[in-house]
């Protein structure tokens, strides 16, 4: 049963060939048995989990039905989850129940999904490589001694392993797709605004973007209609109407322009992934797909405007874990401006440390129009070139990241080095803009993906072009060994 898709898992419960309470057991028994190899979850909720999947079942037995109905998945730990522990990755939440469910959380529990647990993950959503979380690296299922992207690194080890169907994930820069690529994973980051940030503790508000993490791109417009949608709670959700993404994903390729950004193949790329990548675009030729060099100039601005926007917005919403309210408190302060140093000092680990301080010191007085600025006015130049590419394309392709996944620690001395893997997923987030990371093959037997970028609400286009790919190519059905 661990090796079915959220689509045929939907069909099982459908024909009655199992139940959701049965599924739910193999999955949960197969947690306990693999992932501490991986690290891949937090927190398992076994009680909630098994009240759901009866519940499921007692739904489609009184004649309901639905894609999500009784279907296991799990979720980022940053969504709030009412009762249950909401850590972020961190220390400083390292107690905190949270006593409301997040937007998504309830739509897609009201959807009748499951939920097997909360999955680890970079401290705030900070970090590329999920080695910064407070309980511990995850591991790359493909490779052990790898890591398996961050900051949504346990929702793609996970899923890569077959622990679980499907699980939700955030993208600030490329939190998603990235680890999604180096799993060998499907994750679509929405469009801004498409999916509601509400309960979903902020890292950087202006890039934050909740999406589904799942084997294939039919799975992810299966999660993704469950999560997607106005929420007057989210003061930047957009009010749009939300389409059948599964309707639009056997639609033809016949015709479909396809741009490829000549800044993507630089001396900064693996040309082994270079390759992969050309392959997979004459697959998408072989299926009707016209292709078409252009130009994203501004690219090369992405990540010193990216790193300087993130942790200047890190900086404010951080502002509010002091030790005071909820959270990690220290141990007998002297005095108030004791007990706010000492718990966020503490509290945070040193990469989140890190980027309040660049944060802070970049939204200081002397420093404001010189830095945070000048980085809005190149992120609005990074959207002008996607607006003018779209103008002549339909979808943007390139790679998701520059290399495979490298082995755990060898980035940790050099914080600019792991920043760099997001160099091809950042400017999406910075345009507000959606983007997906399918599987395209492998290098030394780690994953690669491929990276699509669409118009803004166009992700049923993304969804259709990688169900196209995936019905013409089995990289998405490999399997690690070992799960």
């Amino acid at each position: 049963m661990h090796q079915l898709t959220l689509a045929e898992i939907a069909r099982g419960l459908a024909d009655k060939k199992f139940s959701s309470e049965e599924l739910t057991k193999v999955l949960l028994a197969r947690i306990a048995q693999l992932d501490p190899q991986l690290n891949s979850f937090i927190s398992l909720t076994e009680d909630l989990a098994l009240t759901q999947a009866k519940a499921a079942d007692a739904r489609r037995a009184n004649g309901e039905s639905g894609a999500l109905l009784g279907a296991p998945i799990a979720h980022k730990d940053l969504f709030c989850t009412q009762g249950i522990r909401t850590s972020c990755g961190s220390k400083m939440l390292d107690n905190f129940k949270a006593p409301y469910d997040a937007t998504v959380v309830a739509k897609l529990a009201a959807a009748g999904a499951v939920t097997l647990g909360k999955t680890n993950m970079d401290e705030f959503a900070m970090g590329s490589a999920n080695e910064s979380s407070y309980y511990g690296a995850v591991k790359n299922p493909w490779n052990l001694e790898h890591v398996p992207g961050g900051s949504s690194g346990g929702s793609a080890a996970a899923v890569a392993a077959r622990l679980l169907p499907a699980a939700t994930g955030t993208d600030t820069g490329g939190s998603i797709r990235q680890p999604a690529a180096l799993t060998n994973l499907t994750g679509l980051k929405p469009t801004y605004g498409r999916v509601s940030r509400w309960g979903m503790i902020a890292y950087a508000s202006s890039l934050d973007q909740g999406g589904p993490m799942a084997r294939t791109a039919e799975d992810c417009a299966i999660l993704l209609q469950g999560m997607a949608g106005f929420d007057p709670n989210d003061s930047t959700s957009i009010d749009e109407p939300v389409p059948d993404y599964s309707a639009s994903l056997n639609g033809s390729l016949q015709g479909l322009r396809i741009g490829v950004p000549k800044e993507y193949f630089s001396a900064g790329l693996d040309p082994r992934i270079a390759e992969l990548i050309h392959n997979s675009i004459k697959e998408l030729e072989k299926l009707g797909a016209v292709i078409k060099e252009i130009s994203l100039s501004n690219m090369q601005h992405a990540i010193p405007a990216y790193y300087v926007i993130a942790p200047a917005e890190a900086s404010s919403n951080l502002s509010r874990f002091d030790g005071v309210r909820f959270g990690y408190r220290c141990e007998d302060p002297k005095n108030l401006e004791d007990l706010y140093k000492r718990s966020r000092g503490e509290g945070f680990g040193a990469e989140v440390q890190r980027r309040i301080m660049v944060g802070a010191y970049a939204l200081s007085a002397g420093y404001y129009d010189a830095y945070y600025l000048k980085a809005q006015k190149i992120r609005r130049l990074i959207k002008n070139d996607f607006m003018a590419a779209f103008n002549e394309v339909d979808i943007i392709l390139g790679p998701t990241t520059p290399n495979p996944a490298w082995k755990l620690g060898a980035k940790n001395s050099d914080p600019v080095a792991a920043y760099l893997e997001d160099v091809y997923t950042i400017t999406a987030n910075l345009a507000g803009l959606p983007g997906l990371s399918m599987p395209a093959g492998f290098v030394d037997g780690l994953p690669v993906g491929v990276q699509l970028l669409a118009p803004y609400f166009q992700e049923g286009r993304l969804l259709n072009v990688a169900h196209q790919y995936q019905l013409n190519t089995d990289w998405h059905t490999r399997t690690p060994t070992g799960f």
